[in-house]
């Protein structure tokens, strides 16, 4: 009798086992990364780039398929959405910048998502991508939460975009400050709104690591821009059929 139970709970013991290992590896692998970028800080060794990384590598090694290790922590992903509404935090404590700059704010986030979005359509087409593919990428330049939402509304793989999404933000807080070095953009709202439009979450992060007031206008500007891409999805699911 109780072998027979054992076999009856058996797949959600191995979906538990499968959640604990995955996410324990996943977890560990960031901590460790946080405490060797503290005592090594360059671009290169900030936690959202060595820890995918490292993943990489131990999923082929066990010969991991992507599916049982994102099975293992969905959760995580999850958690995305309440760690975005976070952010509305810091933004209500500096909230005279929003009734400040709210005009600048407005355009920036506007003309920035036409931009982002448009770019990659061309780029895209222009290299010859698959239809569903290039319409995953579209909203790669906004938090994961707000960006798996649109792909599913316009004909992308949610799961796909929120890959293209991370890739996006390792790029943008790895080497936004240096473009930020090169380009005339000395201002704190300039400077966090540019993090925020296109890097999200990582560059929200890197940019509070700059300065505390560049950290919550890039926070702002990731929260407004990705509510302003979910507002105009279905505009841009009948433009693009």
């Amino acid at each position: 009798m109780n072998f027979e139970l054992f076999l009856h709970y058996r797949p959600w013991l191995m979906a538990a086992e499968v959640t604990l290992i995955w996410s324990f590896v996943t977890i560990g692998l960031y901590l460790l990364s946080k405490r060797f970028h503290r005592r090594y800080k360059k671009w290169w060794t900030t936690p959202i780039i060595i820890t995918p990384i490292l993943l990489i590598v131990i999923t082929l090694l066990s010969h991991t398929n992507y599916n049982v290790y994102i099975r293992g922590t969905h959760w995580l992903m999850a958690l995305l959405g309440p760690a975005t509404v976070a952010f509305a935090i810091p933004i209500y404590r500096r909230r005279n910048i929003i009734v400040l700059y709210w005009k600048t704010l407005s355009i920036g986030v506007v003309f920035g998502s036409i931009l982002s979005i448009a770019s990659a359509w061309f780029l895209a087409s222009a290299v010859g991508i698959d239809d569903t593919i290039r319409l995953s990428l579209l909203p790669r330049s906004i938090s994961t939460p707000f960006a798996m939402v649109i792909s599913g509304e316009i004909g992308g793989i949610p799961e796909l975009t929120a890959l293209f999404v991370i890739l996006t933000g390792i790029f943008g807080a790895s080497f936004g400050q240096l473009a930020l070095y090169w380009l005339p953009l000395k201002s704190k709202l300039s400077m966090g709104a540019s993090f925020g439009l296109a890097a999200h979450v990582a560059g929200s992060s890197k940019a509070y690591e700059l300065d505390n007031e560049v950290g919550t206008i890039a926070a702002l500007v990731m929260v407004l821009t990705g509510i302003f891409n979910v507002l105009i999805a279905p505009l841009l699911e009948a433009v693009l059929s």
